[in-house]
């Protein structure tokens, strides 16, 4: 295969609309669990120590947070299903792409400085741009729909003109097996 075709591939799986996720961002992550057969919501807050393949359908980020004293990790993939909504809390100020040196700083030295952003804007945006995804992927579905009606309405007509076609085919041949009988009885 092609890299053109695998890129071809990789783009139908991304998302329509993802927030623009930086280094230093403290974000808020809601992730699809699956505990049986029920799904459930679960939120996720911590600072982005890293982006991958921001380009890529694998785009991936690393959050992390401290929790009762622990640090903790996660990585998600921006363009899964199971990632329902990334929502910037902060920006930092930073001079890297990978902030590994906060695993090794704990209380104030574990700080970073914020700057001041719109934060209204930026995951505004990003709805929007999904509710435009939305609309378009409903519009999509009402023409496939129509399209689907109109082919099973000719679908229809013609398995009635078969049905006629072959009711008279078995008539003609019920009138030729009595027109033989006749003729073999004479």
């Amino acid at each position: 295969m092609s890299s053109i075709n695998l890129k071809k591939i990789g783009d139908a799986q991304k998302k329509p609309a993802i927030v623009d996720v930086r280094s230093g961002d403290t974000v808020r992550v809601t992730q699809k669990i699956k505990e049986g057969s029920k799904f459930r919501s679960q939120m996720f807050e911590g600072v982005v120590i890293r982006t991958d393949r921001k380009d890529s359908h694998t785009a991936r980020i690393t959050v992390r947070k401290v929790a009762s004293g622990v640090g903790v990790e996660k990585s998600f993939l921006i363009h899964s299903p199971l990632v329902e909504k990334i929502e910037i809390v902060h920006r930092a100020k930073v001079r890297r792409k990978n902030l590994s040196f906060l695993r090794n700083r704990s209380g104030k030295s574990a700080r970073l400085i914020t700057k001041n952003i719109d934060k209204a804007t930026l995951n505004k945006e990003v709805s929007t741009k999904i509710e435009e995804a939305k609309t378009t992927i409903e519009d999509v579905t009402e023409k496939i729909a129509d399209k689907v009606e109109e082919v099973a309405e000719n679908v229809i007509e013609k398995a009635a003109e078969l049905t006629e076609k072959a009711e008279d085919a078995i008539t003609d041949m019920a009138q030729k097996i009595e027109e033989t009988k006749d003729e073999q009885s004479k």
